[in-house]
């Protein structure tokens, strides 16, 4: 037994190092150097080598260094251009995330919800030099204590002021206090993007940003009131309660696009009927900031399966004969648990491109595009961050206690993709609005070929797809069925059925995405390594849904009892090419060499 696990292995390192394809399939392919290629020189570099033993607030000043080094790295009217540019936004926190996830925050506000929001109200009208050149960092003010998840009922207001025509930016009671944002003096003086609720003569009409000098170089201006929260778990950042007591504004202060404008009378003219239409479209880059918290915590799932698949390979343990070790990466409970790990950090990587693509391919003025596209995106956030943590747990635990000790580059990671769940709109949340959105609006895929084999991929997906209708079905019906006259009641009745309708969704448009990428491999062993990922995912999810599919005629006994054996086989096949699969992951070597667990002489870099 020992000989035949080791025989892989050594296959394996003999066969490490011919991943370039790979690599070129899971990074943009021709488009790879533009998308990815300075952000990975970014943080090969010393200032992005790993510091250790710094207090929170030396790790918030750090964080706040290296995105001025980001700035410095677009130069300029560059940054106007990173704000436009999808992909390299989201490729930016892809590979920032795992070295400093401070950092991956701060970008995120500065660069999307900041300047990408005055970018997306008329923004070639103002002057962003004082924000593309870094003199102020800009941060976005949205939600409030009391409002997080219903944001549209946040009380921040800012009232028309007739007698001058600017505004009275106020915060009416402790709960509308903006909760989170980072509005403290660390990394120099700041401007706020704040959502307010416009009021004119006393009519509410709806939410809308303004542009907020917040402090100076001397400290915070007048009737800007903040106070520094509690740490957080993962990476420090200043998250802060700021509150404004009657802070006046001018009138070029209020973002303004078609879905909202002030004419010289003090008129609100807009081209959207409502106020809940008006706040989606001032805080639209919400959207895109989904797309940065998914490419953040990617990166760092790929990036702990980098470290504990190299470790796995570097600890030797004991072995059958007496005075032989062989690696931890020998035994199928360790590695087979990483290549499950694996297979989805690759599904997770194609369908966050996938999804990429449709954002930037959609047509703007098209609602009906529009709304199914951030829907897509906010599925995949969800599905993508949350695997993320159970692909970082996994990891970390794999390295047993070495993996806590923050310096080996692994146990911070969960932590921080916990920030990626809850930021730009909670995961659970944003899976019921799609799940109700679903419902009706969308058709799940039809029934499999009958006597599909178990290896089959296009039999696998169907078999996914199959299980998206079977939840929806179950979802309607209930709908249907729920108790007249109790909306709350009807929807508790449903939502089970439509969350798992969701998640069922989520795998199939992942599946779709790893297998187009399957078919792009011209090499015949990419795509047998391809081909095998993809097995190993659809088979390792289709498990907890066999009852199902069993009972509606899709899976025979045969399959059902087969299925262990199947995948047992699927993994003894990639289990030689672990480190082909992470080294296409293309971690640069300086990230890697500042790793201790990920190089063969850790046991005496510890503690040193």
């Amino acid at each position: 037994m020992l000989q035949h696990a080791e025989a892989p292995l050594r296959q394996g390192a003999d066969e490490s190092g011919g991943a370039e394809e790979l690599t070129c399939l899971l990074f943009d392919g021709d488009d790879r150097e533009r998308v990815h290629g300075e952000w990975r020189r970014l943080i090969s570099g010393e200032a992005f080598a790993p510091r250790t033993g710094l207090t929170p607030a030396e790790r918030t000043d750090l964080s706040y260094e290296r995105l001025r080094l980001v700035n410095d790295t677009v130069a300029g009217a560059g940054a106007e251009a990173l704000s436009y540019d999808a992909r390299r936004l989201a490729a930016l926190h892809e590979w920032t995330g795992f070295v400093d996830g401070g950092l991956c925050t701060l970008a995120s506000i500065h660069y999307n919800l900041f300047l990408g929001s005055l970018l997306d109200h008329d923004g070639y009208r103002r002057d962003l030099s004082p924000y593309t050149a870094m003199e102020r960092t800009g941060t976005f003010l949205c939600t409030e204590l009391a409002h997080g998840n219903d944001v549209t009922s946040l009380e921040t207001v800012a009232v028309l002021d007739r007698a001058t025509g600017g505004f009275v930016l106020h915060t009416p009671n402790p709960g509308a206090r903006k909760f989170m944002p980072n509005t403290s003096l660390a990394g120099g003086p700041k401007t706020a993007v704040v959502a307010a609720r416009l009021l004119i003569d006393g009519q509410d009409q709806g939410i809308f940003l303004f542009l907020t000098p917040l402090s100076d170089a001397e400290g915070h201006l007048p009737g800007i009131r903040v106070s520094r929260l509690p740490d957080r778990t993962g990476t420090p950042v200043d998250h802060c309660l700021t509150a404004f007591d009657h802070v006046r504004l001018p009138r070029e202060a209020m973002l303004e696009a078609a879905h909202g404008r002030l004419d010289k009378d003090g008129r609100l003219t807009s081209s959207l009927g409502n106020r809940r239409k008006r706040f989606l479209r001032s805080v639209g880059r919400v959207t895109m900031g989904k797309l940065c918290m998914s490419g953040g915590t990617l990166g760092m799932a790929r990036a702990a399966l980098a470290i504990a698949v190299r470790y796995a390979h570097h600890r030797r343990i004991g072995a059958p004969r007496a005075g032989e070790r062989m690696p931890l990466a020998a035994h199928r409970s360790h590695h087979g648990r990483l290549l499950h790990s694996l297979a989805t950090a690759y599904a997770m990587t194609f369908l966050h491109r996938s999804v990429l693509d449709r954002w930037a391919a959609h047509d703007p003025t098209d609602a009906e595009e529009r709304e199914e596209v951030e829907r897509l995106i906010a599925v995949a956030k969800g599905w993508i961050t949350w695997q993320a943590r159970d692909i970082t747990v996994e990891a970390r635990e794999r390295c047993g206690a070495q993996g806590l000790f923050p310096g080996n580059g692994i146990a911070d990671l969960p932590l921080n993709v916990e920030g990626g769940i809850t930021a730009e709109g909670d995961n659970l949340v944003i899976w019921v609005k799609a799940a109700s959105e679903m419902l009706f609006a969308h058709e799940a895929g039809a029934a499999p070929a009958p006597r599909g084999e178990l290896t089959d991929l296009a039999f696998l997906r169907d078999l996914h797809a199959c299980v998206e209708r079977v939840w929806q079905t179950r979802a309607r019906a209930a709908l249907r069925g729920g108790p007249s006259g109790d909306p709350v009641g009807r929807w508790n009745e449903t939502s089970g059925a439509a969350l798992e309708m969701v998640a069922a969704h989520a795998r199939v448009r992942a599946a779709d995405a790893l297998l187009a990428a399957t078919a792009r491999a011209s090499a015949p062993r990419t795509r047998f390594l391809l081909e095998n990922v993809a097995r190993l995912f659809l088979l390792q999810e289709l498990r907890p849904h066999t009852g199902d599919l069993l009972v509606a005629g899709h899976l025979t006994a045969a399959h059902v009892e087969a299925l262990h054996s199947t995948t047992d086989h699927v993994i003894a096949d990639l289990a030689p090419h672990l480190m082909t699969l992470v080294d296409a992951f293309d971690l640069p070597e300086e990230f890697l060499a500042a790793t201790p667990l990920a190089n063969a002489d850790y046991l005496d870099r510890f503690g040193a």
